[in-house]
């Protein structure tokens, strides 16, 4: 299959799992989801970038596309998925594919969290199946590009 490249963005408070709301994201930190990634899919060369900012993962979309040599992005946007216009924006400007990713089934879910913005301009969503939704995403863009 060759090598790929692919990124893996989290947005706002990912960088609290396992420590927020267990009782919905589960014990699994964000550590233990990338080093999954890593042990489950040994022909990917992974980045992986976590950022509290909208700004910050905006550039690191660009830089990605701007690289050349990645494959796509593993996006799991948090908050940002239900109101960042940014965001969607910035996915629609570059011509990797994108999967959104969830943690949680966020159309079980309060009414507001049941809205994504982004979804219309990534290749697929993913939601609902914990760390393995981020395997899920790895997967589909695997099988997309090869």
């Amino acid at each position: 299959m060759g090598t790929h490249s692919i990124l893996v963005l989290n947005g706002p408070n990912l960088s609290r799992l396992g420590k927020r709301e267990p009782e919905i994201y589960g014990k699994i930190t964000l550590d233990d989801i990338n080093r999954g990634l890593v042990e489950s899919f040994s022909e990917v060369a992974f980045e992986f970038y976590q950022s509290e900012g909208e700004g910050a993962l905006i550039e690191k979309l660009f830089q990605a596309e701007d690289n050349g040599s990645c494959s796509g992005v593993v996006l799991n946007a948090g908050a940002l998925t239900h109101y960042s216009i940014a965001l969607r924006d910035a996915i629609s400007a570059i011509e990797l594919p994108v999967v959104e990713v969830h943690l949680s089934n966020i159309y079980a879910r309060e009414e507001f969290r049941r809205t994504s913005v982004i979804s219309e301009v990534c290749k697929g969503v993913i939601s609902g199946f914990g760390a393995n939704s981020y395997h899920l995403g790895v997967r589909a863009i695997l099988e997309s590009r090869s």
